[in-house]
């Protein structure tokens, strides 16, 4: 881990660290940007989703009687087991 001297904004600090549980500047500063990251990755996952959805990967589960289907699929799947 890389050891950094920065100004930061107490306030946003403060605030980030009520909002994230945090006690130290170090623990605040860190999860704020593992949350950043993780937000990061969901919207990059979203768009990937969105993407699949628009080429039509998910047409089938629109379809009547798919989501009956698959449930049947499972339970036969799961009771031989």
């Amino acid at each position: 881990m890389a050891k950094t001297v920065i100004d930061l904004d107490e306030e946003a600090l403060a605030l980030a660290a009520q909002a994230l549980g945090t006690k130290t500047k170090k623990d605040t500063v860190n999860a704020a940007l593992a949350e950043i990251g993780a937000r990061v990755r969901r919207e990059r996952a979203l768009a990937r989703l969105l993407a699949l959805d628009e080429d039509g990967a998910f047409d089938k589960g629109r379809e009547p009687g798919f989501k009956e289907e698959v449930r049947g699929s499972w339970e036969k799947a799961t009771a031989s087991s």
